[in-house]
């Protein structure tokens, strides 16, 4: 057992230790594309994705050094054909990259060579090292020899990138290793497969075709891996049936990622630390990327400040995300800095309508976060208004909510200016921020004649009214009333059994003001 050559199962037996997710099936994918034209396989994913367990799973599946069926037998892959054909049958290489870039030291290539070309060396004692020997050139000895492939999993391939972005020669001369150890002529001859993780994909990194012999799975493109990184609805369920948690609670803070097929996907590490500590709360904190996300929405390329205002809103943006070049350090565009809050899961895309929104109330925090620090006082003053806004709602008072929303709308013009009701929606959204701590908010709600602009159901074990808002433009808050009662809402607000505030808000575009009707409804 080495440090980076056949390092055994333990990695994956930590996993296994505690509540494990079942992602086994993951292997079946990758054991599809061992030995063939796809054996390159590149997954992306934001933080805390699961993409670390992932790679030390696959790891104790192939090593040959190590026994691992008991790790499998009980899990999704132990039924699949192809379980017992590659289970424990390769050497494998282990590299995660975090290790070579502590302490901003140069020549990180060289040494990352050095020190697995060493590694290997000791495990094929009876292959002797040559003269000018590089790793690429002793793996392809030894297989040659001992008639074996390599599996080779690197974690986090892009952690010199991020960490280096300011210095283009040391990533440079990093790509260009991976090129020479994956995409030379002889790398099918060496390699039964390669895995790598990270947060950026790669095709386009610094060199237009870098690795484009990879198949990529990414936060914008998942491919038929989506549902094998982040938490389903179903398993978020079974754990909270386990564990005697509430599961819209849960749904609230980490729920809201789209990837690919799959139209709900829950942050794993969060929920897992939520069901540990059993309380929900803002775990995102932790993923390092904070300062990334204040830098980049500090540029405001293009009304990036506007798009990111109307996003804490409930409201979603166009997002292109093709141009990226998958560099953080080459930022062009309001494009490339939503796709990269995209990768790095701030934002979460709806690929089939090319938008980006802020996928659940942990994120929408941190972004609120990140907005204070870029000191955007207009839109803090509006987001710490927020709770008396909605103070006035429940107390029915009619007069200080159309203040409120007057003056949301006059601090931030440059987006909230007005042409129909849907403008109004967004003025709303943001103007009754802080209620998403008690309610789910639903733009456009289907009901039993039409829709409700915004309606705002209270969490479960939360007792508060529901409230159901009406919009028009340059009409009458008596007639947003009137449309209430004559489209007599059904569904969500038919099923609720409590209290129902309605409330009617109208534009006046000549006065440039609104107006505020309220009824309760029991």
């Amino acid at each position: 057992m080495g440090l980076y050559i056949n390092i055994g199962n333990a990695g994956f037996q930590s996993g296994r230790n505690g509540e494990y997710v079942d992602k086994s099936a993951l292997i079946s994918v990758i054991n599809s594309t061992l030995f063939t034209e796809y054996r390159f396989n590149c997954v992306s994913r934001c933080r805390r994705f699961g993409k670390s367990l992932a790679a030390k799973m696959l790891c104790a599946y192939y090593d040959q050094s190590c026994e691992s069926r008991y790790l499998f037998e009980d899990l999704k892959i132990a039924k699949d054909s192809s379980f017992e054909l590659h289970l424990n049958k390769y050497p494998v290489i282990y590299l995660d990259l975090t290790d070579f870039v502590t302490g901003k030291e140069t020549g990180i290539a060289d040494r990352i060579d050095a020190s697995l070309l060493n590694d290997v060396c000791q495990a094929f004692p009876e292959i002797p090292l040559e003269k000018d020997d590089r790793l690429f050139d002793y793996l392809f000895r030894v297989s040659d020899v001992t008639k074996q492939q390599f599996i080779f999993i690197i974690d986090e391939w892009d952690a010199i990138c991020r960490e280096y972005e300011s210095d283009g020669s040391e990533m440079d001369l990093y790509v260009g290793w991976l090129r020479r150890m994956f995409k030379s002529a002889n790398a099918v001859r060496v390699f039964a497969g390669v895995y790598m993780t990270g947060i950026l994909p790669i095709k386009k990194y610094r060199t237009q075709s870098a690795l484009n012999n990879f198949t990529e799975y990414s936060m914008v493109v998942p491919g038929q891996l989506a549902g094998y990184f982040g938490f389903t609805p179903t398993e978020v369920q079974t754990l909270c049936q386990k564990y005697d948690i509430d599961y819209n609670e849960l749904e609230k803070w980490y729920d809201g990622y789209q990837l690919g097929t799959e139209t709900s996907i829950f942050n794993p590490n969060s929920v897992m630390k939520a069901v540990s500590n059993k309380w929900c709360s803002s775990y995102w904190a932790s993923t390092g990327a904070y300062d990334t996300v204040s830098q980049y929405i500090r540029m405001n390329f293009e009304g990036l400040k506007d798009d990111i205002i109307q996003m804490l809103g409930g409201g979603r943006c166009k997002v292109d995300p093709t141009g990226f070049q998958n560099d953080m350090s080459v930022i062009r565009s309001k494009s490339d800095v939503l796709t990269v809050l995209i990768h790095l899961g701030y934002l979460a895309f709806d690929r089939t309508k090319s938008e980006c929104y802020i996928p659940n109330y942990e994120v929408s925090g941190e972004m609120v976060n990140a907005v204070k620090s870029n000191h955007w006082d207009v839109v803090v003053n509006a987001l710490d208004k927020s709770e008396q806004l909605l103070q006035a709602v429940l107390n029915g008072d009619e007069q200080m909510v159309a203040e409120g929303v007057d003056a949301a709308h006059d601090e931030n013009t440059s987006i909230l200016s007005y042409n129909n009701e849907n403008s109004l929606a967004c003025v709303l959204s943001l103007a009754f921020y802080y209620a998403k701590n008690d309610y789910t908010f639903h733009r456009e709600l289907p009901t039993g004649k039409g829709f409700a602009d915004l309606v705002l159901m209270p969490r479960k074990s939360v007792a508060k009214p529901a409230i159901l808002l009406e919009l028009k433009y340059d009409k009458s808050a008596d007639a947003a009333i009137e449309q209430i009662h004559r489209k007599q809402y059904s569904g969500k607000v038919a099923e609720y059994s409590g209290e129902v505030i309605l409330v009617g808000i109208n534009y006046d575009v000549k006065t440039k003001r609104h107006v505020c009707k309220i009824e309760k409804r029991t």
